[in-house]
């Protein structure tokens, strides 16, 4: 069901350590490039991260990354200034991530989004560890792996954010 996978969709932080399939690691970057982009740019860029020495580095840069200790991938989504030069990439790249989520649950995964950016250490680490060119910003990793927990879904309506015409 369509609405189980947004409604559903949980951060989750614990794997079993098992590897995914690439097959699955495909799925998730069609649906990432599925997602809607400013005037079609298209800005994204892509590293996955399955070597465990690599995983195991990016937590001593990025204090909330521990888990990548036990995830299978890695997915760091990055933005190409050359492609758009507005900041307009950053809502291209989370709306990307957002698919990378919902398309994980969809498929039993368990995936967390850590942000990058707009932390300029978490940035320049990232780039280093990696390797990204100057004119290429990360938004954010997504952990990936078989999920060791589970959460059931919350409702986080909240009518009182809900306006009507005007504030």
């Amino acid at each position: 069901d369509e609405l189980e996978a947004i409604m559903g969709r949980r951060s989750i932080r614990k794997y079993t350590g098992e590897k995914l399939p690439d097959t699955d690691i495909e799925v998730l970057l069609k649906a990432a490039m599925n997602a809607p982009s400013a005037h079609n740019k298209q800005p994204w860029h892509f590293i996955v991260v399955d070597d465990r020495g690599v995983l195991d580095k990016i937590p001593e840069y990025h204090q909330y990354a521990k888990m990548l200790g036990k995830a299978s991938h890695g997915i760091i989504v990055l933005g190409d200034h050359n492609v758009q030069e507005s900041d307009f990439w950053i809502h291209d790249c989370a709306a990307a991530i957002e698919n990378i989520l919902i398309a994980a649950h969809a498929k039993g995964l368990g995936a967390v989004w850590l942000g990058v950016h707009p932390s300029e250490v978490l940035i320049k680490g990232t780039k280093e560890l990696l390797g990204v060119p100057d004119h290429v910003t990360p938004l954010g990793v997504v952990s990936l792996g078989v999920p060791a927990e589970e959460k059931a879904p919350r409702d986080n309506y909240n009518l009182e954010r809900v306006h009507r015409n005007k504030w």
